[in-house]
């Protein structure tokens, strides 16, 4: 029966089937199984530093860019940006980079702690190297995550220039079956940020008719190529809970009048570093030798810095070598630690310890690190992180700080400090001293972020604890408006999206494969319906019969 109805099929595919398909074919494309989501991607990634230091710029200098992904192998000109592992990249290839390319982005490893020795020195060798001078383009660090896995290993499995290929066949096939990204990030251009660096002091007062005090300090701040991942967990978290931890034990002997010591105890939290000289600490001590009542530091007996003390056995960095009989001489003698003598150069950009600020003021200081070198590239590392192995020689070392504090102060043997102190009232916590430095280890605490937090942050929560053992006082620094120290730059952390897409030549290609397939498609529908009469007529038994 449905042969009856071949004429009008006939014609439907004669007439109107072609027109059909130029309207059903682009439909069919787009609803076709591809996802449209998954060809975009949305990252949070973070900027390098930026800042001045005596008015040298340092660190990236650029926020925004929209350039074309490539890696490490296909990138060429500055209209790419360069995608890569941190653990890949040499120094040579990012010297190329900072001078050739548009942008680039590096993701993190995936978990730090399984990284070899090597690697982990590879990576610090390079955070020196992109430290010692500005970069012209955008340099923005993401963390690890399987979508950007893929992305890289896309771009470094897609060759799309010519020179990748053996022939011109092959090399346009590797044209049109790559895969490319798009990459974006738009933000805000750099700007200066609003800072105001805080310090913390606090006294423990001795003995009545003692002038002497003991001061201990320590910056909370933490440095790395990267403001917002500067977590540093031995510099200087290790250094800041042996602080609190010695508040702690102090505030407990010296809350009873009989336990008490003859000298008074300073304690004395500052929120810059290395990073930017020391400025706190400049700006804190000159506010208090300028003052009206400068009993603060009236009589000081010497001054103990922190700084790094987690990494291994405890050294003692002076500017001049302490003379026996000396205060400073007592406790290095009590810590039987080795002596690090560099004296003080003022031509340097920066100071290489904290002890320096103090000294040119002419204060006897020192500090206590497990650094051999102010120039050890862990100072300034985001493999900075913390461990157990780490904790464990943080405790170590703070017993030994406490035992030695307290024979000087107290003017006592090993032997009597071991029976009359040591046991009670010179305990470590060791749940306290790894409260703190888990908590600093995993809070962003470079200046960009800790001098111009609005609520306070790690310097409120800092504030808080080290109220509990002494009455704190809290001094908030300027820099000066004509002539500033130092300026920091945002924005530090952006999104950064991704866009899969296929070079131009595709969308050429593919055109012209579309209308050579429509038109063939069209001319065939022309001739279909003559060959259906034909078949039809054989099967109906109405062909003629020659």
């Amino acid at each position: 029966m449905w042969l009856d109805q071949a004429d009008g099929f006939a014609e439907i595919f004669k007439g109107y089937l072609p027109y059909y398909l130029l309207v059903v074919f682009p439909i069919f494309i787009i609803m076709s199984p591809v996802n449209p989501v998954a060809a975009s991607h949305e990252f949070s990634v973070y900027r390098m530093q930026q800042y001045d230091l005596h008015n040298v710029p340092h660190g990236c200098r650029s926020s925004s860019f929209n350039l074309e992904g490539r890696s490490l192998s296909s990138w060429g000109t500055s209209r790419h940006c360069v995608v890569a592992r941190l653990q890949d990249i040499s120094v040579d290839q990012f010297v190329e980079i900072r001078n050739k390319a548009g942008a680039l982005v590096l993701v993190l490893p995936k978990n730090i702690t399984l990284l070899t020795d090597e690697e982990k020195e590879h990576i610090r060798l390079l955070e020196m190297a992109m430290m010692q001078q500005e970069i012209n383009v955008p340099v923005y660090f993401a963390n690890w995550s399987p979508e950007f896995e893929d992305i890289i290993a896309d771009l470094q499995h897609s060759f799309i220039t010519d020179d990748k290929s053996g022939t011109a066949l092959e090399a346009m096939f590797n044209t049109v079956s790559s895969n490319g990204y798009q990459i974006v990030v738009s933000t805000s251009s750099p700007h200066k940020l609003e800072s105001k660096p805080v310090t913390l002091h606090g006294k423990l007062f001795g003995r009545a008719g003692n002038t002497q005090t003991i001061v201990i300090a320590a910056h909370y701040d933490a440095n790395s190529l990267v403001p917002e991942l500067s977590t540093g967990a031995d510099s200087n978290a290790s250094g800041v809970a042996a602080l609190l931890e010695l508040a702690r034990i102090f505030s407990r002997l010296y809350s009873v009048t009989s336990d008490r010591g003859g000298p008074s105890i300073l304690f004395v939290l500052t929120s810059t570093g290395h990073s930017l000289n020391y400025f706190s600490t400049k700006k804190w001590l000159e506010e208090q030798l300028d003052s009206a009542d400068a009993t603060l530091l009236q009589d000081v007996s010497f001054i103990m810095c922190l700084d790094s003390i987690s990494s291994g056995p405890l050294s003692m960095h002076v500017s001049k070598p302490p003379k026996p009989w000396t205060a400073a001489h007592s406790i290095k003698s009590r810590l039987r630690v080795p002596v690090v003598h560099k004296k003080i150069n003022l031509a340097d950009e920066t100071l290489a310890w904290h002890h320096e600020r103090f000294s040119i003021k002419r204060m006897t200081a020192f500090t206590v690190s497990s650094l051999q070198s102010h120039k050890d590239p862990s100072r300034s590392s985001i493999l900075d992180t913390p461990s157990d192995a780490s904790l464990n020689t943080l405790y170590t070392n703070i017993v030994e700080l406490s035992r030695a504090l307290a024979s000087h102060i107290y003017n006592l043997t090993d032997e009597n400090i071991q029976t009359h102190l040591y046991d009670e009232a010179l305990s470590v916590d060791m749940e306290s001293i790894k409260l703190w430095y888990n908590y600093l280890s995993s809070q962003p605490r470079a200046p960009h972020v800790v001098t111009t937090s609005q609520n306070g942050g790690v310097s409120a929560a800092l504030e808080r604890v080290l109220s509990k053992f002494v009455e704190v006082s809290v001094s908030v620094h300027a820099t000066d408006r004509r002539e500033p120290e130092h300026a920091l730059y945002g924005p530090t952390r952006a999104l950064l999206y991704v866009y899969s897409v296929k070079p131009a030549v595709f969308d050429l290609i593919l055109t012209l494969a579309i209308v050579a397939y429509l038109t063939v498609l069209y001319f065939a529908m022309q001739v279909f319906p003559r060959f259906y009469e034909e078949y039809a007529k054989i099967v109906t038994g109405k062909a003629k019969v020659h």
